[in-house]
């Protein structure tokens, strides 16, 4: 750790080290940056608490598993790392990441993922929202972006990763159309994911998410166990364009942002509002489930880290 480091932009923890957000890098030969070669996760801290960390950090070792990239920190060493960046950062609402790295080889000149040395990346800075606040209260505007999703066995979804070239050119499509952001289909004209966020529409009074092209995120799990205690009807599986164009209500949901309302998506203008009734109510459950013990861990835990400063 460098002498007197100033936290106040975040924390991160790279090379075995803590340091100030400003001074974690990477080397430029990391196949993390030439290839996207990486694997990543984000959880949120809220009010000095974890939401539901055990189950990001298990995402995070299933795609570890999935690219073959092996840590030299296990499960209760990366919990850890986390706390500590949060701890060191002083932050009470956090954006928090972890990231495993293919690494550079290290035979010279090598091509084989094996021959790299694979590493941790983490860090913790100050709250972010993939929707801007201002926007979310007044109901995002989503374009459905002509720019066809990445296919499944091409680049696995449910595998968190750096590839977005897809997901950018969404971007750069609502951005030039004045939208606030953009939602994807696959080639079968099934909508997917949007940059960093799960969809969920309003069909026929219960709710509807694609199962296939995206990401199975924590919110997204958050979102259907809340319909299950609270028996609202929900469906994973194929989202037709026409389905999101027509319905009833839309929301966006991600660690970044909770659950994001769409007022209007492409030129229609959603008639429930922004949020609707049915939105409301996963909204109110999903704050509420920020008090239950089961579901989060407190930001003050002592760690090894701690012990040894």
């Amino acid at each position: 750790m460098t002498h007197n480091p100033d936290f106040k932009d975040g924390a991160a923890y790279i090379g075995g080290e803590f340091v100030p957000i400003g001074e974690a890098k990477i080397s430029v030969l990391d196949w993390g940056f030439t290839r996207s070669d990486a694997v990543y996760d984000v959880v949120h801290v809220k009010d000095g608490r974890f939401f539901r960390l055990d189950d990001h950090l298990a995402r995070f070792e299933r795609s570890m598993a999935r690219r073959r990239i092996e840590l030299a920190e296990d499960r209760q060493a990366l919990k850890d790392i986390l706390v500590r960046c949060v701890q060191l950062a002083g932050l009470t609402d956090s954006y928090v990441a972890m990231v495993a790295s293919r690494g550079r080889p290290r035979v010279k000149g090598s091509r084989k993922p094996s021959d790299c040395a694979n590493h941790l990346v983490a860090y913790a800075i100050p709250w972010i929202d993939v929707i801007p606040l201002e926007v979310q209260e007044r109901g995002a505007k989503l374009l459905i972006s002509d720019h066809p999703r990445v296919a499944d066995e091409a680049v696995d979804p449910t595998v968190k990763n750096y590839q977005w070239s897809d997901l950018t050119s969404g971007l750069f499509d609502a951005n030039d159309e004045g939208f606030d952001t953009a939602v994807l289909c696959d080639g079968r004209g099934m909508v997917t994911e949007g940059p960093g966020f799960n969809v969920f529409a309003v069909i026929g009074g219960g709710l509807v998410t694609p199962e296939r092209g995206c990401l199975h995120g924590i919110t997204r799990q958050s979102v259907i166990d809340i319909c299950g205690k609270e028996g609202i009807v929900c469906r994973a599986g194929d989202l037709p364009r026409a389905d999101l164009e027509t319905a009833e209500e839309v929301f966006l949901c991600t660690t970044a942002g909770g659950i994001m309302p769409i007022a209007q998506v492409g030129e229609r203008v959603i008639e429930a509002g922004a949020p609707g009734p049915v939105t409301r109510r996963v909204m109110a459950s999903y704050t509420a489930m920020h008090e239950d013990a089961a579901y989060v861990t407190f930001v003050d835990t002592p760690t090894r880290f701690a012990a040894a400063e």
